[in-house]
């Protein structure tokens, strides 16, 4: 890769790291509730991006690798990194791997979660 795609995804992480922020912020004031709201949204609003970028790029065409580059790893990763995994595993069901999606999907739910317990474990050691 070269230094000007790395500039990409950092102006691209710098946009949606910010947009995830307002985003949640401004839904988190919108609906105090235990449930969290903000980030549901950008997790699935993420994920409707990343969809429409890599829908677009390949049905037309229409974003050079930098642009991809830009919105899909930079936008939409510093938005959430949800919208990667989702994405992955739709792929991952549309070429038929359904043991591979099954073993990614329930592994990265259960081991993030054991990940954060264990985190917050280790900050009590």
């Amino acid at each position: 890769m070269t230094g000007r795609i790395f500039i990409l995804i950092g102006l691209g992480g710098l946009i949606g790291s910010i947009g995830r922020y307002l985003t949640a912020s401004w839904l988190t004031k919108l609906f105090p509730a235990s449930f969290p709201y903000g980030t549901f949204a950008v997790n699935i609003l993420g994920s409707l991006i990343i969809g429409v970028v890599y829908g677009l790029s390949n049905r037309f065409d229409w974003f050079t690798p930098e642009w991809r580059f830009f919105l899909a790893t930079g936008v939409c990763g510093g938005y959430t990194t949800f919208s990667s995994f989702a994405y992955e595993n739709v792929n991952l069901i549309q070429e038929g791997n359904y043991l591979t999606f099954a073993t990614y999907s329930i592994s990265s739910f259960a081991l993030g979660l054991l990940a954060v317990f264990l985190g917050i474990g280790l900050t009590k050691i």
